[in-house]
């Protein structure tokens, strides 16, 4: 029987999310958004943190780490914190967006408000795998921002860059087909050495990219 607890919904398990998995996300939002127009110092320092935050609990793979990603598809408690965030972000910058990108409407507030209602609809409507599309949302607006940061510089950057853009690719397929997510999540913790494989990975490129901003 499903139960739902203080972290996410999981059938029979009691799968607290741990505290550190919010705050990273969390503090990969108001990293973003306090350093929109960010140098290409921030942006290659949080590319990089942001791989290693990933990358640490899938090396480590503990029975909690499994449990939580495993239920955060369909998980009511991921999918307000996901898309909450994703929307409240995409309505910051649909706000924000100047004169000369508005083609309708003179001000920006009515898109504003047209995007809040298909935000708050989708929860009652679509709830499926939107904590999916939530994270596809922040990926998506936290790599333009990555990419501005980082726009005209070359070098060892385009290690960077590259890594941002397979972000982006992954993220529309997903927020495109989220169950693939799923599909995806579930093959990799079949085998544990697959998610401990490409937390490594990730945690390698991650070390790589912050030690590049350093560098610089």
């Amino acid at each position: 029987m499903l139960r739902q607890t203080g972290g996410f919904a999981v059938g029979g398990r009691d799968a607290r999310v741990p505290r550190i998995f919010f705050l990273v996300l969390g503090g990969k939002i108001v990293l973003i958004l306090c350093f929109q127009n960010m140098s290409p110092f921030f942006a290659t320092l949080l590319t990089g943190l942001v791989f290693i935050a990933i990358g640490v609990p899938l090396l480590v793979s503990n029975p909690l780490v499994v449990t939580t990603i495993k239920a955060m598809p369909r998980s009511p408690a991921a999918t307000a914190l996901f898309w909450g965030a994703g929307s409240l972000w995409f309505l910051h910058v649909v706000w924000n967006l100047p004169t000369a990108d508005l083609v309708i409407f003179e001000t920006s507030k009515p898109l504003a408000v047209f995007f809040a209602v298909i935000a708050v609809a989708a929860f009652y409507y679509v709830p499926d795998f939107l904590a999916i599309r939530g994270l596809s949302v922040i990926t998506l607006l936290g790599a333009w921002e990555i990419l501005m940061g980082t726009f005209g510089e070359y070098g060892w950057l385009l290690v960077g860059k590259a890594c941002v853009y397979i972000a982006i690719v992954l993220a529309i397929y997903f927020g495109c087909v989220p169950y693939r997510a799923r599909d995806f999540i579930q093959w990799l913790f079949n085998r544990v050495r697959r998610a401990r494989a490409l937390g490594a990975l990730l945690l390698a490129c991650g070390l790589l990219l912050a030690g590049m901003a350093f560098a610089r």
